[in-house]
């Protein structure tokens, strides 16, 4: 496997040796991807926090991003965190849009901090929001999933190597296939304690009537069996509330489900939002479908790649 760290600071570009392993971890939602690597600086070497750098791995860039943060330790070596450019989507602002697809809103908060875009699939879903005083992410996820709900198509937002990219994550299936001989070391968890939900509350609040209109969804078979879990939640003016909350039910009535995978073998292909083919026997079930992958952590290391996974999908959680 061939390996090679760049960083530039100004004109000069630094192939610095690294100590260690170098990981680059990505998620689906809400996080930047992050890479991490451990250097012993030199008086030939000046880099500084904002300095570009680029990860390749047998002769394709994988990861392009910024330094954030450098530490040192005793040893005198010079740990370094670098994010790629949705760490910008961190920060704070209000936005309110009309007739804009998930696309079209990420363009607009792009251009408004100077973020490089890539391809940004056409949803076909528009959707008009105010939002006050919001996380960037969360302005963007808010669109990704009020999409889901009216779609039943699932989006995702990655940085492809310094470009803003969504995709459909039907475009991102592997053709890797994960198995007992590649994935010996899992844990497969059931949960109700979040992102289920059996009663569904969403409300509007008219400034014309004065009143405050409530649409309510719930499965009375799973409240007798787990209580109730209840979603709240406001919508919009022209939004049928009660078609949305039915949605809601649909996709939030039932179990969570994860399964987490350490030291699989790596595929550098590998990135939060991709589908892979897992075919394990679990007690109680047996795994033979495309899973999601919520977040991976690539970890190289002396030509040894490995990465651990967590996955969500059809069979275990929607």
């Amino acid at each position: 496997m061939e390996v090679h760290l760049y960083i530039q600071n100004g004109q000069t570009v630094y192939e610095p040796v690294v100590q260690g392993s170098i990981t680059w971890e990505t998620q689906r939602k809400g996080q930047p991807g992050k890479c991490s690597f451990t250097i012993i600086p030199d008086n030939k070497l000046q880099i500084e926090e904002g300095n570009a750098v680029r990860l390749d791995v047998n002769g394709k860039s994988i990861f392009y991003g910024f330094i954030f943060e450098r530490s040192w330790n005793s040893d005198g070596q010079m740990k370094v965190s670098v994010y790629d450019q949705l760490r910008y989507l961190k920060n704070s602002d209000s936005y309110n849009y009309s007739n804009l697809s998930t696309g079209e809103v990420i363009l607009m908060i792009a251009r408004d901090y100077n973020l490089q875009t890539g391809t940004l699939v056409d949803t076909g879903h528009k959707l008009s929001r105010n939002r006050s005083d919001k996380v960037l992410f969360d302005i963007i996820l808010d669109s990704m999933d009020l999409t889901l709900i009216y779609t039943g198509k699932m989006y995702v937002l990655y940085d492809d190597v310094g470009k803003l990219t969504l995709n459909d994550v039907e475009n991102m299936k592997l053709d890797i296939m994960v198995d007992g001989s590649t994935a010996q070391d899992y844990d497969y968890k059931i949960s109700i304690d979040s992102n289920t939900y059996n009663q569904i509350k969403l409300y509007y609040d008219n400034n014309e009537s004065k009143k405050r209109e409530v649409y309510m969804a719930k499965a009375t078979e799973t409240i007798n069996k787990w209580g109730i879990l209840q979603k709240d939640e406001s919508i919009e003016k022209g939004v049928n509330g009660q078609a949305v909350a039915e949605r809601y039910l649909s996709f939030y009535n039932r179990p969570s489900r994860s399964l987490s995978i350490k030291g699989a073998f790596g595929d550098i292909r590998v990135r939060a939002g991709c589908l892979i083919p897992v075919f394990l026997d679990i007690k109680e079930m047996e795994l033979k479908n495309y899973l999601l992958v919520e977040s991976v952590n690539h970890k190289i290391e002396e030509g040894i790649h490995t990465m651990d996974l967590t996955l969500r999908g059809v069979g275990i959680n929607v």
